[in-house]
Parts: C-alpha cells; sequence; structure tokens
C-alpha cells in the first residue's frame, strides 16, 4: 500500500513533469502520409510512423485513426489495438519498451552491410562456413 508520503511525491513529480514538458492536446492519423502527427501544447507538432511504434505496427488504416490523448496529455491510446505511448518517450525517441526497442536495433543491426561483415562471411566460408544441422533425437 503507497503512504500518504510516496503519494505527496509522486503528485509533486506529476506537476513537475507536467510543468516542464509540453503535452499532447491533439492526435491524429495522417492516412495518405501514413503518419500519426500529434499537436503539443508547445505549437510544435511531432509525427512518426506507425511502424515505428510498438502496438501500432501492424494496424489497420482503421484502427489506427482512432486515437485518444489521456488526460493530461501525457499519453495517446488506440482503443482497437490496445496499443498505448507515452508522449514524453515520444519526444525522447522512445516508440516502445527496451524490449521492443533492443529487437528493432537488432534487426537494423542483422540487416546491415559493411566491409568488414563482408570480409568476415568471406573468412568464414573458407573455413567451411556454418556447420550443417543435425536432427534432434
Amino acid at each position: 500500500m503507497v503512504s500518504t508520503e510516496e503519494y505527496r511525491r509522486a503528485t509533486q513529480r506529476g506537476r513537475e513533469l507536467l510543468a516542464s514538458a509540453p503535452v499532447a492536446v491533439e492526435a491524429r492519423y495522417d492516412r495518405k502520409a501514413d503518419r500519426i502527427v500529434v499537436r503539443l501544447s508547445s505549437k510544435l507538432e511531432i509525427s512518426f510512423s506507425p511502424r515505428d511504434a510498438q502496438g501500432l505496427e501492424h494496424g489497420s488504416p482503421a484502427d489506427l485513426r482512432e486515437i485518444e490523448v489521456m488526460p493530461p496529455g501525457l499519453g495517446l491510446h488506440w482503443p482497437k489495438l490496445d496499443a498505448d505511448l507515452w508522449v514524453p518517450g515520444l519526444l525522447s525517441g522512445v516508440m516502445g519498451t527496451r524490449k521492443w526497442m533492443a529487437a528493432r536495433l537488432g534487426q537494423a543491426g542483422g540487416r546491415a552491410t559493411t566491409p568488414a561483415k563482408k570480409a568476415a562471411s568471406r573468412a568464414n566460408g573458407r573455413l567451411g562456413g556454418r556447420p550443417k544441422k543435425t536432427a534432434r533425437r
């Protein structure tokens, strides 16, 4: 159970966050550009591809169109996808959980082709390449 003092400190941190950071006042899906557009209290608009955000990457245009700005503007919610994003996280480039973001970075790294990666692949091939998989019994 939360003590009165813990509640007071959490409430104070929340007030400080609201006073120091812009919050979302409107969010919409731009189907033509395939972008989520978020208008902030600072009059700044940010946009991002739903393919780059956890929970939105497989959403249809109809699913993406319905966006709720959660009071007091720190969260965005897509009811049809049961997905949420935290606005301060979006402003920092955080588009999902650490695990999800790490997996996305790993995918990008695996697709990278560099001279060093090509050289390592060639050297491995000269050694006989990958071992053949054997059937487990």
